[in-house]
């Protein structure tokens, strides 16, 4: 299993970003699919998943209206556009999979899909600077 984000870089605040991550080893639509991110110095950071068995899409408040999760299912591909870029957007940027149904509470989504997490790959860095 392998996922290989890509698309990071330095730009600067109000800009925009479009973060792919290929996968190999498995079936995308088999599996809860999205990003997280890791700033220096905090803990993870579930930023979109989307859900295997409907293709729900979840957010983190603080990206609502600002990021947009997608997936490739020929290309087995996913894509994070990100626009309006903050300083405080400023991460590592992992692409994940979880198998484990988002069967939970409304609102709770992005959390279990964090808690279940069975792969991720190697990030890639955000840096939004002026």
């Amino acid at each position: 299993v392998q996922l290989q984000a890509s698309g990071g870089g330095l730009v600067q605040p109000g800009s925009s970003l479009r973060l792919s991550c290929a996968v190999s080893g498995f079936t995308l639509e088999d599996y809860n699919i999205g990003w997280f991110r890791q700033a220096p110095g905090k803990g993870r950071e579930g930023v979109s998943c989307i859900s295997s068995s409907d293709g729900s899409i979840y957010y983190a408040d603080f990206v609502k209206g600002r990021f947009t999760i997608s997936r490739d299912n020929a290309k087995n591909t996913v894509y994070l556009q990100m626009n309006s870029l903050k300083p405080e957007d400023t991460a590592v940027y992992y692409c994940a999979a979880s198998g484990t149904p988002l069967v939970v509470p409304i609102g709770h989504e992005l959390t279990l899909f964090m808690n279940a997490l069975d792969a991720w790959g190697q990030g890639t860095q955000v840096t939004v600077s002026s």
